[in-house]
Order: structure tokens, then C-alpha cells, then sequence
């Protein structure tokens, strides 16, 4: 009898476990099905050449896109403002105000000098300094020269007046009358220019920004992480449904001449494989140049 009663535990048990074991083994599949997947391949196409497999690159399933990401960055931590950089440069104030109007802070190159109008010159004291610098040391004929004295300053200012506006008029006539003048002004304008040091300072910011974009991606917004294989392909398995973004972050694939990142949008859908392919044709395009 006793032995019975422990054969009846025993068997009692055992069931218990089958059970738990036929349980887990039907929840498998439903909890499989509730996911989805996403498969994709990579391939780069340089200018002349034939596509190229993405080989070994990671690719990341991102819950928000990464431009959006990067907006959410910069917000954190903004750029350096172009206009307080402008109203912390020690230059005049009427340097100041065309670079804001012009929304440009480096003085040197072609195209500064082509959009430099006679007003500018007449008005701004560092342009006009090295424009009659420059034609003066030249001996450009035709150039005017001054005809008032520094001591009518205060014996005539009445006199000495009259002849500095007139100098300035002929110096505005002389400038509209050859635009080419102009050419070479931006090399006395040297030690002013404040180019250098807000590209430096850009350069900082967007390094600065690219790095915490990537690690807010990588942090609050990974959902999945694969690699390609040597044919570009990659695969992430088990995703909850759902619509996410898929891409190299700030990561390039390289290929030739050809420098390619993405961030595609992508449905993931229960118990289905999304698929994608990533080209040169839906890569991230590169973003417009910010102001000189």
C-alpha cells in the first residue's frame, strides 16, 4: 500500500512536469510569432565603378530616426551662435553689422571680394583701410589722391571736411568704375579675418554634436545591432512589431569615391520578415554648407 501511494506521487510529479514542459514548448512559438525580423543587404556603387558589397560594417535598428536624434542633440547642446561669435570679435561695429547682414565671417577668398559693393568699402573702416592701402602701395594710376592736410583738421575743419568727402567720392566713383580693383583686398584684411577661428570653432561644435548623437543612438534609442557578412547581407531577429530606422549612425561605407551612410525607415510586422536594400539611392544625402 505504501509503495502505491509513492508510485501515485511520483506519477503526480512527473505529469506536473510534462505539463510544464508542453506549456512552455506552446508559448514558444506565439511569443516567436510575435516577432518579427529584418533582413537586409548593403552595396556601395562608386562613380564609374560596379556596385560593392558593405562588408562588416555594423548596422543599427534604431526606434527613432537618426536625424531625429541628432536634432535632439543639438538641442541639448546647441551650436555655437553665429551672431554672438560676430559680437564678441574686437572690430568695428560697421564690420560687425555687414557680417551679420551678410551672414559671413571669412574675409578672404574670390568670392569675398566679387560681393564687396562700393558702399561696403565706403562704409565699413577695415575694407576702406585695405582697399586705399592696396591701391596706394600699387601706384594704380588713376587712383585719387587726398587733398586735405591733417593740421586743416583744426585750423579749417570746414575745408578739410569738404576735401575728405570729396576724396571719398572719387575713391566710390573709382571703385564702381573698375570692380577689378577690388581683387587682392582680402590679403590686408589678414590679421581680421575671423574665418579661422569660426571654422575651428564649427569643427569642434560638429564633432562635439556627432559624438553625443551617436551615443544617444546607441544608448536611449538601440533596439537591435548586426554586422554585414562578406555579401553585405545582414539579418536582426526577434524585433517587437513596430516601425523603426535602420542605419550606420555616423559610420561611412566606403567604397572608391563613394562615402555613404543611411538611416531608412522600416515595418517590422509579427511573424514577418521586412526586407531592405541599401543603396547610394536612399543613403543619407549630404547636408547643405553653413554660412562662410
Amino acid at each position: 500500500m505504501g509503495a502505491m501511494k509513492i508510485y501515485s506521487r511520483i506519477s503526480v510529479s512527473t505529469l506536473s512536469v510534462l505539463f510544464l514542459i508542453a506549456g512552455v514548448m506552446a508559448k514558444a512559438p506565439r511569443a516567436a510569432a510575435q516577432t518579427g525580423s529584418v533582413q537586409f543587404v548593403a552595396r556601395v556603387t562608386p562613380s564609374g565603378g560596379e556596385d560593392e558589397p558593405v562588408r562588416t560594417l555594423p548596422f543599427y535598428l534604431l526606434s527613432k530616426s537618426y536625424a531625429d536624434i541628432e536634432k535632439e542633440a543639438e538641442a541639448a547642446s546647441p551650436v555655437a551662435n553665429q551672431d554672438k561669435f560676430i559680437d564678441a570679435l574686437d572690430v568695428s561695429k560697421e564690420l560687425k553689422a555687414w557680417m551679420k547682414t551678410n551672414h559671413r565671417v571669412n574675409l578672404s577668398g574670390e568670392d569675398f571680394t566679387k560681393m564687396l559693393k562700393a558702399d561696403d568699402i565706403m562704409n565699413v573702416p577695415e575694407f576702406f583701410a585695405a582697399y586705399t592701402e592696396r591701391m596706394v602701395g600699387d601706384h594704380t594710376a588713376g587712383f585719387p589722391t587726398p587733398k586735405y592736410k591733417l593740421e586743416d583738421r583744426a585750423k579749417n575743419p570746414a575745408k578739410y571736411d569738404l576735401q575728405v568727402t570729396e576724396y571719398h567720392d572719387a575713391i566710390r566713383a573709382f571703385v564702381i568704375a573698375d570692380p577689378d580693383s577690388k581683387d587682392g583686398l582680402d590679403l590686408s584684411l589678414e590679421e581680421v579675418n575671423p574665418g579661422h577661428k569660426w571654422d575651428m570653432l564649427k569643427a569642434k561644435n560638429l564633432a562635439e554634436l556627432t559624438r553625443e548623437t551617436a551615443d544617444l543612438a546607441r544608448g536611449k534609442y538601440l533596439v537591435a545591432r548586426a554586422e554585414t557578412d562578406m555579401q553585405g547581407q545582414g539579418a536582426l531577429r526577434g524585433i517587437p512589431p513596430g516601425n523603426y530606422w535602420l542605419g550606420t549612425l555616423n559610420i561611412e561605407a566606403v567604397a572608391g569615391d563613394a562615402r555613404e551612410r543611411w538611416d531608412v525607415p522600416v515595418t517590422v510586422r509579427a511573424g514577418q520578415p521586412s526586407y531592405l536594400t541599401l543603396t547610394n539611392i536612399n543613403a543619407v544625402k549630404p547636408a547643405h554648407a553653413t554660412a562662410p
